[in-house]
């Protein structure tokens, strides 16, 4: 079954209603950006959250000891580092279950992922110049398949949409898929709609 994670989560209504249609992680923004979030907002989120459902916290360029702290002030099960963090970084970390995001232009970015030998999965996003995430841009999903080489689970991000995620599934068939923008009604708040036929659409297509 492909791993569902809604992320950029700024309220308890979205965050109720992604785990309601089969969610298996929301994200939490604690980076600069129109869906920052603060620890104690994230709290009192997690605190209402079922227990089966993962909950993720996406930092970038931050201090270990910083990923840490919010972690265990949030009640989060997983960070997202989203920065040009290296390996060591990653590692340090420990016993917290990383994600490494990579912004992908090439293949020398997959490359580079043989170094993260310490980290749980591999999530990809676009590259954009001047931007760490929620660009809702697409990148060449034939670098994703590189990636599945490399032995880690692979999360597709980067513009995913209801519209384009059966095609992303066919083509790359991730461990998991991640989404923000392309079911948001504006940045921080999701669209219902958009997130019920994301959510379906890819349940369909696992039962397929």
């Amino acid at each position: 079954m492909t791993k569902i994670k809604i992320c950029g989560i700024t309220n308890l209504e979205d965050a109720l209603f992604a785990a309601d249609l089969g969610a298996n992680a929301v994200g939490f923004v604690f980076a600069k950006s129109p869906r920052q979030v603060k620890p104690e907002q994230v709290r009192k989120i997690i605190e209402k959250l079922p227990p089966f459902i993962a909950k993720v916290g996406v930092f970038v360029n931050e201090v270990p000891s910083h990923v840490a702290k919010i972690a265990k002030e949030a009640g989060l099960t997983s960070v997202q580092l989203h920065g040009e963090e290296i390996p060591q970084f990653c590692a340090s970390l420990s016993p917290l279950t990383v994600i490494k995001g990579i912004r992908v232009r090439d293949e020398s970015d997959i490359k580079m992922l043989a170094a993260y030998e310490f980290v749980s999965a591999y999530l990809l996003d676009s590259f954009v110049q001047g931007k760490k995430g929620g660009t809702g841009k697409t990148f060449d999903w034939k670098l994703a398949l590189l990636a599945k080489k490399h032995g880690k689970p692979v999360i597709l991000s980067g513009g995913l949409t209801p519209q384009n995620i059966l095609e992303a599934l066919k083509r790359v068939e991730p461990y998991g898929v991640d989404v923000s923008s392309g079911v948001e009604s504006k940045p921080g708040k999701k669209d219902k709609k958009k997130l019920k036929d994301f959510i379906q659409k890819v349940r369909r297509y696992d039962a397929r």
